[in-house]
């Protein structure tokens, strides 16, 4: 495993326990499908979660937040849309940005709920 292996490991690592503490329950960690990769499938009450967690070491080009634009927005779109027909869940969804930036020695966690729709 590369070292930015590691870290996006330890990130989405993170994110997850995260989560959870917050209430939401894992479905599925790393879907990939030909149309790309959710990082952490989450149920929350009635809805499905897709979780895109985001790491970065500066703000110089945004942050972690900005880094989810609207062309890996459009994949993340497609690679839930072809995980809710292979596993036939009916329930809403939505998709959640976890945006992880150092501060301080430890990590600053934002959690960004309803971060993006369909377009």
């Amino acid at each position: 495993m590369s070292q930015s292996s590691d870290l996006g490991q330890q990130n989405e690592d993170l994110a997850l326990t995260f989560l959870q503490q917050k209430g939401l329950t894992l479905m599925q960690r790393n879907y990939r499908s030909r149309l790309g990769e959710i990082d952490l499938v989450m149920k929350d009450r009635e809805h499905i979660v897709f979780v895109e967690v985001r790491y970065r070491s500066s703000t110089k080009f945004g942050g972690a937040l900005y880094s989810v634009d609207r062309r890996k927005q459009s994949k993340l779109i497609k690679c839930a849309q072809q995980y809710m027909a292979n596993t036939a869940h009916q329930e809403g969804f939505r998709f959640d940005v976890i945006a992880i930036s150092p501060a301080s020695g430890q990590h600053e966690i934002q959690w960004i709920t309803n971060a993006f729709d369909e377009f």
